[in-house]
């Protein structure tokens, strides 16, 4: 068995996790997904109770029952890197003996249902709608340095055609949404492919005073088609936790409430509202 050295794994004093400050016994089967850590209570004020709160940098988590089953909510930050740190420490916990450093021979698989916001790049889905992500595609980094896997990976050679088509310098990764979790949310009336971005202005197509690089690249990918399905949406983890959740065996969705149409021009009234009315639906859905 594979034993992880103190540099590649830190264990904090207390026997948790080092970013996230979760110990092994803390996790529950079930957890939502939100960027935001302001956003966890506003899920977890839905549970039946909470047992445990806990807070380290951006990473807050409330963990408790709702409806006799455990269930806790994380919050991430913004953007893939966060995602990394969350989904490898969460892995970690449940599938690394925290004692011997020894990985356990038997794999744990938790189901990760993510709570975000996001934006709208087709007329057809319209500001205030919600849109499950069928799979997603990453346009971060993350491809240079891990090797995803899986089933729910998609073709290497379809995307590289895809980037050389909308003429995107380095190399992709997507995965799909677990298709357990995906017969939950059939009510949920857009679903989609979505596009990670590795930022917030440029890499979303916007600018304010600095100057884009690729001034087309919203035009560009939300008209060039991947293997038959127009790019849906555009936000920041989406692509980061499907490929990583392929790689390590865990159920992964992404639930979006879109508050932009980026083609239209035009942004949610009411953006908060919204965010709250998908995570009421979410937890409906899951109970």
């Amino acid at each position: 068995m594979t034993y992880f050295s103190p540099t590649d794994l830190i264990i904090n004093p207390d026997g948790s996790s080092y970013h996230l400050a979760i110990q092994p016994d803390q996790v529950t089967d079930q957890i939502i997904l939100v960027g935001d850590p302001e956003r966890v209570p506003k899920v977890s004020q839905y549970f039946d109770r909470v047992d445990v709160k806990i807070h380290k940098r951006e990473f807050v988590s409330h963990f408790g029952e709702l409806n006799g089953n455990r269930i806790g909510v994380i919050s991430s930050g913004i953007g893939a890197d966060n995602v990394e740190i969350v989904l490898n420490e969460l892995d970690a916990l449940v599938n690394v003996d925290f004692e011997t450093r020894l990985e356990k021979a038997t794999k744990k698989s938790l189901e990760f249902i993510r709570i975000g916001t996001s934006g709208s790049i087709q007329v057809s889905i319209p500001v205030d709608s919600f849109l499950v992500s069928e799979a997603a595609i990453g346009f971060d980094n993350l491809a240079q340095f891990y090797g995803f896997t899986g089933e729910n990976m998609l073709e290497a050679d379809a995307l590289t055609l895809w980037a050389q088509t909308i003429q995107y310098p380095i190399p992709l990764y997507g995965a799909k949404a677990s298709s357990k979790l995906l017969n939950k949310f059939t009510a949920i009336p857009f679903h989609g492919y979505t596009l990670t971005a590795p930022g917030f202005y440029a890499p979303q197509g916007r600018t304010v005073r600095m100057k884009s690089l690729l001034p087309n690249f919203l035009q560009d990918v939300s008209t060039q088609a991947f293997q038959g399905n127009l790019m849906t949406n555009i936000e920041m983890e989406t692509a980061a936790y499907y490929a990583f959740a392929s790689s390590m065996g865990h159920e992964m969705i992404s639930l979006n409430a879109i508050l932009a149409n980026r083609i239209t021009h035009e942004f949610s009234r009411n953006p908060e509202g919204q965010i709250q009315a998908l995570i009421e639906l979410a937890l409906d859905s899951i109970a």
